[in-house]
């Protein structure tokens, strides 16, 4: 197990770095603070090939190029303080109504303007018998991005020899507040060569939240047994594309509603070989294939994204939770701590 450091780029005057934590087995996760925004992660394929399987940048200025931007996909990010959308970006807590920003059409997406992955974020780096890893945190100021109170955030990265990347969220409020954290890496267990279509996608859920025509949950529960999203036992992204007639964007609910931790997801790649199994303590699973994704994005080297290039599981609480009515844990009390844990485990 090692971690490096090096120089990623300069934001405002400050120097943006680059964390990349290794295993034993060839399994490399870069993180750098601007947005504790995973880069990279290299894994092996069966036949022992180590490549690249997570859509982003080399370098800083990659996340700032005119694609990039006018795109927002979000590419790697730590999101927050709320993940996905907030339906006429505003709701009601204790009394008072608080008006967001307005950056997804009428709703609030993914913390703002500035959310959590367009922040800097400190960051130190660790080693112990439980593998490699950096710690990021962030101060969150009052009525930032229209959000109450000041949190105090952190996230840790930690890679182990057991080929798990385990992401652990934990913040504080010093006043209620709707708090919602997840990693938004974009993985394609092909290293790109193809896009997802092929991979085969199992999803430990019967049922998903419904949503609305700007995108919002509405907090129906659509029961997906026997549907063309029914994603039970392995189904291949493609067929299931073919069936639905679109990509998915699909909030699956987890059996998790008390937080215990679980297996919500496994994705393979019969081409590759390689594997991704993910286990969360949230209550709620977006797997999204990238179908809003522009095919002008690519990474430095030339490594092509766009539509269905990627694939994510972004775990989380309800989306547009502050405006469903028992809704779990979509407000986090003062004094209170967030805790969330989601891991990713490689196979190949």
């Amino acid at each position: 197990m090692s971690t490096s450091i090096a120089d990623f780029g300069v934001l405002g005057g400050t120097s943006i770095k680059a964390y990349t934590l290794a295993n034993a087995n060839g399994v490399e996760v870069t993180i750098t603070n601007y947005g504790a925004t995973v880069t990279k992660i290299l894994v092996p394929d069966s036949k022992g090939n180590i490549e690249n399987i997570a859509c982003g940048f080399d370098t800083l200025d990659g996340y700032f190029g005119k694609e990039y931007v006018e795109n927002a996909p979000y590419f790697g990010g730590t999101v927050g303080r709320y993940c996905s959308q907030i339906k006429d970006a505003k709701f009601s807590l204790n009394g008072k109504e608080y008006q967001l920003a307005d950056n997804c059409g009428p709703n609030n997406l993914h913390g703002g303007k500035v959310g959590f992955d367009k922040k800097i974020w400190s960051a130190e780096t660790f080693e112990t018998d439980k593998g490699s890893g950096v710690e990021m945190s962030l101060d969150s100021k009052a009525l930032e991005e229209g959000f109450p109170g000041n949190v105090e955030v952190t996230v840790t990265f930690t890679l182990n020899n057991d080929n798990e990347l385990n992401i652990d969220y934990i913040a504080t409020p010093d006043a209620d507040t709707p708090l919602s954290l997840t990693n938004h890496t974009y993985f394609n267990l092909n290293a790109f060569k193809s896009n997802v279509e092929c991979h085969l996608a199992q999803v430990n859920a019967h049922a998903r939240l419904d949503c609305d025509d700007t995108g919002a949950a509405t907090g129906d529960i659509v029961n997906v047994e026997g549907a063309a999203d029914d994603m039970r036992q392995p189904k291949r992204i493609g067929d299931a594309h073919d069936e639905m007639g679109d990509g998915f964007e699909n909030f699956y609910i987890l059996d998790n509603q008390e937080g215990s931790f679980i297996e919500s997801a496994k994705i393979t790649c019969p081409d590759s070989g390689r594997s991704l199994t993910v286990s969360t303590t949230e209550p709620c699973m977006l797997l999204y294939t990238g179908k809003y994704t522009s095919d002008a994005i690519k990474r430095e080297n030339g490594e092509q994204y766009g539509k269905y290039r990627g694939f994510c599981c972004e775990t989380h609480r309800y989306p547009n939770g502050p405006n469903i009515e028992n809704s779990p844990k979509s407000v986090t009390k003062a004094g209170e701590t967030f805790k969330s844990t989601t891991q990713f485990k490689f196979g190949w």
